[in-house]
């Protein structure tokens, strides 16, 4: 018996990497899949299914059920219809791993407006139709007298919390998931659906591309030695979160290796008063000696 026997699961970017992994563990774990990749390359140009099948026909090879999607998630009507396929191959619609990304990396004073609009196009939208359809779903199976137990995993990043040098479209699509996945909390509680946002660090064709990733995402020269970065280390949090009775909602986990950290955002550091508004020289007398330093990602990959 698996912890996710009946239950139905939509993964995008599902044919490589940590969607391959999510979608691999979630059908260990008895769900059924819909395994979803438009098959492009780390930039989001070209369009192949073989890695989605590849993955589709691994997991019947190991005795469990998945169909193959070729949907664009941030396309809204073929968001739509992604829901409907899961509906129409398996009967329901329980989990949701939003996790399909694309890189368009330069600096901001270089960086051209199609650049910043594909990669929030791919991660923020393409997190946002999904959900969309799918709280619709659920939302209409609960107004019907259905009993939903449903759970959305949204992928966000360490490049939210700490920004990554030439990645501003990438940082900001991924801190505003977090702030998409508060409000599908908010949203999808009186209907039985739970939201959570999950940052990964693994080795990926995304993870690869972020600065000083030759160092860091290294795997280890041991073959025998627990390698921190392998995708599989994030999926079993991802099964977690996805099953009918887990607590966890409105949560953001950071996940690197055996290290697992659940994250406050925001976190109030200091709460400072004056007497009636606030002059430029109280602010000079109070505030630099309470900044913070902004946080590095190697601060998160070194904890």
């Amino acid at each position: 018996m698996g912890r996710l026997d009946g239950r139905v699961a939509i993964v995008t970017g599902a044919g490589r990497g940590l969607g391959r992994a999510h979608a691999l563990r979630l059908a260990a774990e008895g769900a059924a899949v819909v395994v979803n990749d438009l098959g492009g390359d780390v930039h989001g140009e070209g369009q192949d299914l073989t890695p989605a099948q590849q993955v589709a026909e691994e997991i019947r090879a190991q005795g469990g059920q998945a169909v193959v999607s070729g949907h664009d998630v941030a396309d809204w009507a073929q968001a739509a219809q992604l829901v409907q396929t899961a509906v129409e191959a398996f009967g329901d619609l329980h989990v949701l791993v939003n996790n399909a990304g694309i890189l368009r990396d330069r600096t901001l004073a270089n960086m051209s407006e199609a650049e910043w609009d594909a990669v929030i196009r791919v991660h923020l939208k393409g997190h946002a139709a999904t959900t969309r359809h799918a709280l619709a779903y659920w939302r209409d199976r609960s107004k019907a007298g259905q009993a939903v137990k449903a759970s959305i995993v949204h992928t966000t990043s360490i490049a939210a919390f700490a920004g990554s040098f030439g990645q501003a479209n990438y940082s900001a699509a991924k801190l505003a998931i977090v702030g998409l996945s508060r409000v599908a909390a908010l949203e999808g509680a009186k209907y039985g659906v739970r939201s959570n946002a999950v940052s990964p660090s693994a080795r990926t064709r995304i993870g690869m591309e972020t600065p000083g990733a030759d160092q860091a995402f290294r795997p280890p020269d041991d073959s025998q030695a627990f390698d921190r970065l392998d995708p599989a280390n994030v999926s079993p949090l991802v099964a977690w979160l996805a099953q009918a009775d887990c607590p966890a909602t409105a949560q953001v986990f950071h996940i690197y290796g055996n290290r697992l950290i659940v994250i406050s955002m925001p976190s109030i550091v200091h709460d400072l008063r004056t007497n009636g508004r606030w002059t430029l020289e109280a602010l000079d007398r109070e505030l630099p000696r309470r900044l913070l330093t902004p946080p590095a990602i190697t601060d998160f990959l070194e904890l």
